[in-house]
């Protein structure tokens, strides 16, 4: 059989592999979406319907002017985005965000793979790697991946091409971070690879910030997790709480140690604390809270981390955590056109890829269908703008990520939401006829908007 007549075989019936199949099948080719349950339940879902939402029924903003997610809503709604359709069918008041009913959006997009020409639909799992006949595959396993596959995955790739929970440190947007503050100072000026000696930001506390800090922590209250989200603790990923109710110097001797850092504006007094950021992102917009992976809730730990000096005007492109996940090493094991560079016959999709969220999730599907659908047909789809929000997060997952091998020899890649800090940068100029001085949050609102008007134009073209 040529290969432009060969079938498309999807793995996974959630948001992402409902996404691919969608668009493969849209697109022209033959689409076997493989799903397990109900043969094979999982802990997460009570339905055998595609694209289940198993925690939230929020899919965040819809303001595609003003937030990057909202601009990823209307970037998929121009490309022909199943996801989207049957969200906008079934939406329920939320303000500005984009909610819905979560039984008739399932139903929505069951219904429409089901009756879809293109599409055949298989239930049962596909454990370990798909068979070698299977030439044009989409793996969109979401973040309960089969041991298996997990298993089998690994062996190709290597030890740490997986990692099966999430020890999220926050992110920081780095236009929001107090330079008058914090320095720029890699410990004992270390070069390292990529670096300069100055590789980090660096944020002092005295002693009776780093107490006040210590009591914030020990008595956040913390997220709750179902059996099936629990993980467990290792020693070198400790959330900063547990961390802190060890002993009122453990942070001190952790990641909040002062050695090796002298501050420029005071260099005769030593820091009692201090916390370090790492550049997260090629761009240099995103930095990473070294070492402050957290099970606090959301709302409290922005609160808790503007406590410290240099953040107290921080705004997060992502708040910490931990939880239960396998995702690729995507940086390291996946190529700009989303394929296992170990065996490029099979393509990944969704949060396996290292991307959060649902509307995330979908996207990597409806750009992984439609590469999926031009190899089908021995052409390559160009890869979405790094302009738009696909193409950042395409752009992250695949390449955009400074991992911290360079500088320390540990893996730093971790899921991501899409968010500002993900596109290049965009020139603003006063308005003509502004009068008065221009506002900072009137530069935001103005570099916003520039953004998402210059990725709904790139998008056009590629849609």
């Amino acid at each position: 059989m040529s290969k432009h007549l060969e079938p498309i075989h999807v793995i996974g019936g959630g948001l992402a592999g409902s996404e691919a199949a969608w668009q493969a099948a849209e697109a022209g080719a033959k689409v076997v979406l493989h799903e397990m349950r109900p043969t094979q339940k999982t802990d997460a879902h009570q339905t055998e319907g595609f694209a289940e939402l198993v925690c939230s029924n929020s899919f965040r903003s819809d303001d595609h002017q003003h937030n990057a997610v909202g601009l990823l809503h209307e970037e998929m709604r121009r490309c022909n985005s199943l996801i989207m359709r049957a969200a906008d069918l079934h939406k329920l008041p939320a303000g500005g965000a984009l909610a819905v009913d979560r039984d008739a959006f399932s139903d929505a997009v069951t219904a429409a793979i089901h009756n879809h020409p293109n599409i055949a639909i298989e239930r049962g799992e596909v454990a370990g790697l798909p068979p070698e006949a299977w030439q044009n595959v989409v793996v969109a396993t979401g973040p309960l991946t089969s041991p298996a596959l997990a298993e089998a995955i690994q062996q190709l790739t290597g030890e740490d091409s997986l990692a099966f929970f999430d020890a999220i440190a926050p992110i920081v947007h780095h236009e929001s971070i107090n330079h008058d503050i914090v320095w720029a100072q890699s410990r004992y000026d270390k070069v390292g690879p990529m670096g300069n000696g100055q590789d980090y930001l660096n944020c002092p506390m005295d002693e009776a910030q780093y107490h006040a800090f210590v009591d914030a922590l020990i008595s956040a209250p913390l997220h709750e997790f179902k059996d099936w989200e629990k993980v467990p603790y290792f020693d070198g990923c400790l959330p900063i709480e547990v961390m802190a109710e060890r002993g009122r110097d453990t942070l001190r001797w952790g990641p909040m140690k002062p050695v090796g850092l002298t501050n420029p504006r005071n260099p005769t007094v030593k820091a009692h604390a201090i916390v370090q950021l790492r550049q997260d992102n090629a761009l240099g917009t995103l930095w990473n809270m070294v070492g402050f992976q957290t099970k606090m809730r959301y709302g409290i730990q922005a609160e808790i981390f503007r406590m410290i000096p240099g953040l107290e005007n921080a705004q997060f492109a992502r708040l910490g955590g931990l939880h239960r996940n396998t995702f690729l090493n995507s940086p390291k094991v996946l190529d700009a056109n989303l394929k296992l560079k170990a065996m490029p016959r099979l393509r990944f999709a969704g949060q396996v890829t290292g991307v959060e969220g649902y509307v995330e999730s979908a996207a990597v599907g409806l750009m992984a269908g439609r590469m999926a659908a031009a190899d089908a047909r021995g052409e390559q789809l160009a890869i979405p703008p790094a302009t738009t929000a696909m193409g950042a997060l395409i752009n992250h997952i695949t390449g955009g990520h400074l991992e911290a091998e360079a500088y320390s020899g540990a893996r730093s890649f971790q899921p991501m939401n899409v968010n500002f800090g993900l596109f290049p940068p965009v020139s603003i100029t006063k308005p003509e006829g502004h009068v008065g001085r221009w506002k900072s949050t009137e530069k935001t609102i103005a570099k916003k908007e520039a953004i998402t008007s210059r990725a709904l134009d790139d998008i056009i073209a590629w849609a």
